[in-house]
């Protein structure tokens, strides 16, 4: 629950007190998944929104042809869920699961809107994350539209490195939307640059 704590503090540039941590702390529930395991699937609602203490997660869908389409990676400190479902109790298109065995802390929808009545700094954090996520959107979508395969690997390569190690190419290739022979052809003219 500590990460928890000093992830909300950064965000917010508040210091929380005791007793409004121990409201946020009693409003989650660990949740330990294994590798491969899901925490959302296709069609369900998504009925928590999930805090990654350890592990790593991807959101993705699959089309009418069985290809992967990764939306999201989420890793230690980052939260994933599908906000649409999440707000709107709507069917969800997407996936969610472990791509390691993770540890994560979860929160319903009426919990977190308890939480944002009764602890100041929980509006702050989730104004903030809804801001970051509607940049990154935008970033993403242009990218898809405007940049070329090198650049969007370039992006991904300066702005979250740690992917390019931590997760097999195939779905790097996934999340950049281009084949894994595309992905592999880039990374070899970025070697060799």
């Amino acid at each position: 629950m500590l990460a928890l704590r000093t992830h909300i503090e950064n965000y917010t540039s508040t210091t929380l007190s005791d007793n409004d941590f121990a409201l946020v702390a009693a409003a989650f529930t660990p949740k330990r998944l294994r590798r491969r395991q899901y925490l959302l699937q296709e069609g369900e609602v998504c009925k928590y929104f999930a805090f990654v203490l350890e592990g790593a997660l991807r959101q993705y869908s699959v089309n009418n042809k069985g290809v992967e389409h990764i939306l999201h990676f989420a890793v230690e400190n980052w939260w994933i869920g599908d906000r649409e479902s999440f707000v709107m109790l709507t069917p969800s298109p997407y996936n969610i699961d472990a791509l390691e065995d993770s540890h994560l802390l979860l929160i319903t929808h009426p919990q977190l809107q308890e939480l944002m009545l009764t602890v100041p700094a929980m509006t702050r954090l989730v104004r903030e994350l809804d801001q970051r996520n509607f940049i990154a959107t935008q970033r993403r979508l242009h990218a898809s539209f405007g940049s070329t395969a090198e650049e969007r690997y370039a992006e991904l390569q300066q702005q979250h490195p740690d992917f390019l190690q931590r997760f097999p190419q195939h779905m790097i290739a996934s999340y950049l939307g281009v084949t894994a022979e595309t992905l592999s052809r880039v990374r070899q003219k970025a070697t060799r640059q």
